[in-house]
């Protein structure tokens, strides 16, 4: 299998589970202290955007190339296991305007990614 796709995959293993945990741990912080649940949807805004940064950092690390693309690959596919997730959790489940914005922000972030993990020595 091509280094590459292995190590696309990588990140986008790495996101999910960082995409986990973090969500773990504010739904345990929500469930024992008195923080609002309306700041739910900023808190899955910035955990997503971090976690493919996370992820596509580390996925690009070993490929030394087309960070750009191979980032906003590892997002893209990330965004789309994460709504595919979505609407078979959700029947009523349908692409929005946020979806869009989080789909492009997730897309961004891996481009970020992407460059930090080329460019790391």
């Amino acid at each position: 299998m091509d280094k590459t796709v292995v190590n696309i995959a990588k990140g986008v293993i790495i996101a999910l589970i960082t995409t986990f945990i973090l969500l773990l741990i504010f739904a345990t912080i929500l469930t024992y202290t008195q923080v609002s649940e309306s700041i739910i949807n900023p808190v899955i805004i910035v955990v997503t955007a971090i976690s493919i940064l996370i992820g596509s950092s580390i996925g690009n690390i070993k490929i030394k190339k087309n960070g750009l693309v191979n980032g906003a690959i590892i997002g893209g596919m990330y965004m789309i296991i994460i709504y595919f997730t979505s609407s078979m959790l959700n029947w009523h489940f349908g692409l929005k305007w946020e979806s869009i914005i989080m789909i492009i922000i997730g897309m961004i972030f891996g481009v970020l990614g992407g460059i930090i993990g080329v460019n790391k020595k």
